[in-house]
């Protein structure tokens, strides 16, 4: 009984077996390791509704601060730690884009797109986001397009952690056939997980898969195909999770072993044994073990959280980044945005080869912000 109890914490069930398995089958490889490292934000200015001077005041404090704090940090090709915005189309304010835009056009980041909705219907879900997308690529230089299709390509995040219904409970969606509607406006990879401790969380971890609608069936991204070298795309969309592991030096009462959620905030600093558990995970398309993919995430406008992401315990994770995980020995480390983890996953598949830098923009260009305003972006 007392084992079961501790595989129900804070719902590990759903996930501990899967966790195991990849443990026991994990791949090693004698290549040099390419890390790739992407920081998404769920940039909410109207976390808990506040008056329009706070929200400004938060969207300042990133704008001020975050190009100071990555002044002098760089990855093995000369670019700086890169920050996507996944933007909540509820709380859109032009002026607050336009603010984020200029720190992206820095060569600091780019613009994604994020979405809280409850009780929803295909019909308005889908007006709601191609109205978003194209408001941010026409007002503000976001997205490039698919060459195949024409469409706007964005990566997003499902806010609440409620991909595809996924809530035992059905609040914070309501729409079960999500990924479809998803993949038929444009979007190209979710990267909402990992959800753990949530029960939205799948059983499928630390893989980067496609998942594909099961009709009348909520959380169909629970399983999937694995990307992998040389097969052709299957499914509905891409997802791309962040690490998620039991961190062993850190326990619970000194018994039980914290859950490595990727999530960065006060009180989850990233710590020196984090990042070292994070690129022991190893997610990495199947059969190309040498192509690391790290994606860590935050709520970037909580005052509780800004002194960790905009102070000394963010600034110490990109130095030992930088000092740990690019001597080009054993690891090279490259910083990227959402958009170009993307690109380098679809190389990957491809049975790319060499330095992953020269895959940043291999199937989706830079989105117009850095083309229009006569911007040399550093990223080349």
């Amino acid at each position: 009984m007392m084992f079961v109890g501790v595989i129900r914490y804070k719902n590990m069930d759903i996930w501990i077996c899967s966790y195991i398995k990849g443990m026991v089958l994990k791949k090693t490889t004698s290549k040099p390791k390419h890390i790739m490292f992407c920081f998404v934000d769920h940039f909410e200015p109207q976390w808990h509704k506040p008056s329009y001077e706070v929200e400004r005041q938060r969207v300042d404090r990133w704008v001020d601060n975050y190009p100071k704090q990555v002044e002098n940090h760089k990855d093995a090709d000369g670019v700086k730690p890169q920050h996507s915005f996944f933007y909540p189309e509820e709380e859109y304010r032009k002026e607050h884009l336009d603010k984020l835009v200029k720190i992206c056009q820095m060569g600091l980041g780019e613009i994604e797109v994020h979405l809280h909705h409850d009780n929803d219907t295909p019909e308005n879900f889908t007006k709601t986001l191609e109205n978003f997308v194209d408001l941010l690529h026409k007002d503000h230089g976001a997205f490039s397009r698919n060459k195949e299709t024409g469409k706007l390509a964005w990566a997003f995040i499902h806010g609440n952690w409620t991909l595809c219904n996924s809530r035992k409970d059905g609040k914070y969606c309501g729409i079960d056939e999500e990924l479809t509607l998803l993949k038929d406006m444009g979007c190209y990879v979710d990267m909402t997980l990992p959800s753990a401790p949530s029960d939205t969380q799948t059983k499928k971890i630390n893989s980067i898969y496609y998942a594909k609608n099961i009709k009348g069936r909520s959380k169909s991204h629970d399983s999937g195909v694995d990307v992998e070298v040389g097969k052709e795309a299957s499914g509905d969309l891409m997802i791309l999770p962040g690490p998620l592991s039991l961190n062993w030096a850190r326990r619970k009462l000194g018994l039980l072993p914290k859950i490595e959620n990727s999530d960065i905030r006060r009180g989850m600093e990233p710590t020196k044994d984090r990042v070292d558990l994070w690129v022991k995970t190893a997610i990495h398309v199947k059969n190309k073990p040498d192509w690391i993919f790290i994606k860590v995430h935050t709520h970037g406008t909580q005052e509780v959280d800004m002194e960790t992401l905009l102070g000394n315990p963010c600034d110490e994770m990109y130095t030992y980044l930088e000092s740990e995980y690019n001597n080009g020995d054993k690891h090279v480390l490259h910083y990227v945005t959402a958009r170009e983890a993307y690109n380098i996953v679809k190389a990957a598949e491809a049975g790319e080869e060499g330095n992953p830098n020269k895959y940043r923009d291999y199937i989706l260009d830079k989105p117009p912000m850095f083309k229009d305003q006569g911007f040399t972006d550093e990223r080349g």
